[in-house]
């Protein structure tokens, strides 16, 4: 089951957050995990992709790592785009190499409750089972009815 996340708390780590890195980012644009980076990018976080495939690529003018270890410079968030199962040593990494992280972000379909409740007891923030690109869209006002806006389409004439 689903944990409960107020709005206040899920905006307090969207406004707070500036440095997220996204593990199991894909290269493929169509892949979600391409998409909500990209999203995530344009609405000024600096985002470090993280994918031993494409370890040294170039993703959103940053250099791809092979895992967090690679990273030198503070993140606030993590955010998972693994299956549920790959998540412990995630966030063991996360914990271990990201001194200044304040919040590790599993996305829809990913849980994992001991892995949770570890971050937790290092003081650091878990959402579980969410999308960081659908939360900011429907707390800052950019979702429509139909739950998306991409500009695309519209009903103006």
């Amino acid at each position: 089951m689903s944990e409960v996340y107020s709005d206040a708390h899920l905006s307090d780590i969207l406004r707070r957050t500036r440095v997220i890195a996204v593990v199991g980012v894909s290269m493929n644009p169509v892949r979600p995990s391409y998409y909500v980076t990209r999203y995530l990018a344009l609405k000024g976080y600096k985002v470090i992709p993280v994918n031993p495939g494409h370890a040294g690529a170039t993703l959103f003018d940053e250099v791809v790592r092979a895992d967090l270890s690679e990273i030198t410079e503070p993140v606030d968030m993590v955010d998972i785009f693994r299956r549920s199962e790959h998540v412990p040593p995630i966030v063991d990494a996360a914990l271990a190499t990201l001194p200044a992280l304040r919040t590790v972000w599993m996305q829809i379909g990913v849980e994992h409750a001991v892995a949770a409740e570890i971050a937790r007891a290092r003081d650091v923030d878990v959402i579980m089972n969410r999308c960081p690109k659908i939360e900011y869209q429907r707390l800052f006002g950019e979702l429509r009815m139909g739950g998306f806006n991409t500009g695309v389409i519209s009903s103006k004439l």
